[in-house]
């Protein structure tokens, strides 16, 4: 049954859209986005992609230090609200941005995909491992969380989130991925309800890499599994 088999063994590499279909639209923010107008942005963005009135979009960027709370977000596991909280629709629990975080906004169209939510996270997994492995890190899924994980010193931290949500089959939120945060910034939540494991970045593995430089690796391990993108322009990001 479809069930039985872990998200490690489904097939990540069928999300390319239709050979006619234009590529997706690679956006970067050069500033910090405010929380709300990111996600206002990116509203109207799903709006359109659903009316069929623009294509598709990643959208990468950086937030001021906020933390933002899923659907399933558990009150006790805001341990300090040093920073603003933002309630958001996404799936999951609390988590933190950043600068030094690479946020990663997808709104891609199942319809003309694959309607299927569970390969789609597992899609989501498999870029960021591409991406991690272009740094010689090693990053795992676990079936019982999501995200992406690498063990460090003995025990397994979490360097990638993944929160989603859907409307009309068209999907926003993402991905983040911590490139140079301040880790401590995280003390203020229980990172997506898990206690039992830290987080970690590509810098406290001793990675150092610009940002620029990690978007290019999004951009190419994105295209290994998601199919051609075209890279659009302006400081602002997603208009």
């Amino acid at each position: 049954m479809t069930s039985a088999v872990t998200r490690a063994h489904l097939d990540t590499r069928f999300f390319p859209a239709s050979p006619d279909a234009p590529p997706v639209e690679w956006w970067i923010s050069d500033d910090l986005v405010p929380y709300p107008d990111a996600t206002a942005r990116m509203e109207a963005r799903v709006a359109a992609i659903a009316a069929g009135e623009a294509a598709e979009a990643v959208w990468l960027l950086e937030h001021p230090p906020l933390y933002t709370a899923g659907t399933s977000a558990k009150p006790a596991d805001l341990v300090d609200a040093r920073f603003p909280v933002f309630e958001t629709g996404r799936g999951g629990q609390f988590t933190y941005h950043g600068p030094g975080q690479r946020v990663g906004y997808v709104m891609l169209d199942l319809r003309r995909r694959q309607p299927d939510l569970r390969r789609y996270v597992s899609a989501l997994e498999a870029w960021l491992i591409g991406t991690l492995s272009a740094f010689n890190v090693r990053g795992e899924r676990r079936e019982d969380r999501v995200g992406v994980w690498v063990p460090h010193d003995g025990v397994e931290e979490k360097i990638a989130a993944i929160g989603i949500r859907v409307r009309q089959w068209v999907t926003f939120h993402g991905i983040s991925l911590n490139v140079d945060p301040d880790l401590d910034h995280f003390d203020g939540i229980v990172p997506c309800g898990v206690r039992e494991h830290g987080v970690t970045s590509l810098s406290a593995l001793g990675r150092l890499a610009p940002l620029p430089e990690v978007d290019t690796v999004l951009r190419v391990a994105f295209e290994e599994v998601f199919g051609p993108t075209i890279q659009r322009h302006g400081p602002a990001g997603l208009p």
